[in-house]
């Protein structure tokens, strides 16, 4: 054999053995990938069920600094939380220390300090279980039971992108009243035998106050994030006007999305698949009302999309508002990990994920049984829609992956 033709023999055997191991290792990496991910599922699915009760492994810590100690730029709680149940059970006993009306905002809501200094905010019970809330999907009050359940839904997704929310039933008369600001306390009125309160907020009328059975009134509180941990409030690429017969750029505008991708934060990092997960959230819990998203202040676009405000969810079980996932649509990319988890969760597992979850909280039973049977509706259609994705631009453009090393130091 001729110089030239082996060296042309070599070359082609060289890119093969390139082109073969370069294949295995994808290979390898994706399996191991796969792997990694069938772990988390079953991990969290063996962890669903978090009993309330007050014992800490760490004794030296309050559960208070337990929780501000979880929270790192890509997470608000991480995926091995013995201490859970203890920060929950701490945040639906303790004693409150003070009660003010809430932060700002459209919805009504008290801020109350605990015992220990943790803040969190209170939103109270509008609406029985079984009531329908008619109109625009982000129609109604805030519903104090939905803040519940979108917690738990952000655990079984494996996003944990959400603060802690737990159910409590509070004593307006002892436990609020002594210890309100005149602010909020002059608020308080009295509608037939119940005690009831209106705040302070844009919407917040003293026609339409929320009003406990006698004194006891059910609510959620959100545990407050950590101060060292300020957080920068954004506008939503895919937020509505929120005005009749206008219409914002990407109800109308098919390429949107890549005019987004050439904007910042969403040029770079992992803010749009962030976008993305959250229109999934969105999507399975009805929340058509994320107008506007916070992460961390000056992050440059590397810490999460927080997962916060989530009561305008859980209104019509009936209405699957497809709009919410216009960002996967329009963009056709989503994580694998998201894509696994949404997969594991088919057949049924995620009603009965969450009706598990849910089944500790001091409020339970926190959804009817025509919202847990909606979100296998709503994840169905998800599964659909990056289905379309995948046929139209095949799954090596549409599955993105995008795995952060997260540090709890």
């Amino acid at each position: 054999m001729k110089l030239k033709q082996r060296v042309v023999l070599l070359a082609i055997l060289l890119v093969i053995f390139i082109f073969t191991k370069v294949f295995l290792i994808d290979n390898l990496d994706t399996s191991a990938a796969n792997r990694e991910d069938q772990r988390a599922f079953h991990h969290m699915m063996a962890s669903l069920h978090v009993e309330l009760n007050p014992r800490l492994d760490h004794t030296l810590q309050s559960p208070w600094e337990i929780a501000a100690q979880w929270v790192v730029p890509r997470e608000v709680y991480p995926e091995e939380t013995p201490e859970l149940g203890a920060v929950m059970h701490a945040m639906t006993t303790k004693k409150i220390i003070k009660a003010d009306v809430g932060y700002k905002g459209t919805q009504l809501k008290a801020l109350l300090i605990l015992e220990g200094g943790q803040k969190v905010v209170f939103k109270p019970k509008r609406y029985a279980r079984d009531y329908v809330v008619e109109g625009e999907p982000y129609a109604g009050y805030d519903r104090h039971n939905a803040e519940v359940a979108a917690f738990h839904l952000d655990r079984i997704l494996g996003f944990r992108r959400a603060p802690l929310v737990v159910g409590r039933l509070v004593n307006l008369r002892t436990e609020i009243k002594p210890v309100a600001t005149e602010q909020l306390l002059g608020t308080f009125v009295t509608v037939g035998n119940n005690t009831c309160f209106y705040g302070k907020c844009y919407y917040c009328r003293e026609t339409e106050p929320a009003c406990a059975d006698g004194d006891i009134m059910e609510g959620s509180v959100t545990l407050w994030l950590p101060d060292v941990w300020p957080l920068q409030k954004h506008r939503h690429p895919w937020g509505r006007t929120y005005r009749e017969g206008k219409l914002a750029r990407w109800e109308y505008d098919e390429s949107y999305c890549d005019a987004v991708k050439k904007t910042s934060p969403y040029d770079s990092g992992p803010r749009l698949l962030d976008i993305i997960d959250t229109a999934v959230f969105d999507y399975l819990i009805g929340n058509a009302d994320r107008h506007h998203y916070e992460s961390f202040q000056d992050d440059e676009g590397a810490s999460m999309l927080i997962l916060l405000d989530n009561a305008k969810s859980f209104g019509n079980p009936a209405l699957d508002e497809r709009s919410i996932l216009a960002p996967l649509y329009q963009c056709c990319i989503i994580r694998v990990s998201t894509w696994n988890r949404l997969n594991y969760l088919k057949n049924g597992v995620l009603k009965s994920a969450l009706k598990t979850a849910m089944s500790h909280d001091p409020i339970s039973p926190v959804l009817s049984d025509p919202h847990l049977d909606a979100l296998d509706q709503r994840l169905l259609s998800i599964l659909a829609t990056v289905k379309q994705c995948t046929d139209q631009f095949g799954p090596d453009v549409v599955l993105v992956e995008d795995r952060m090393t997260l540090s709890h130091l």
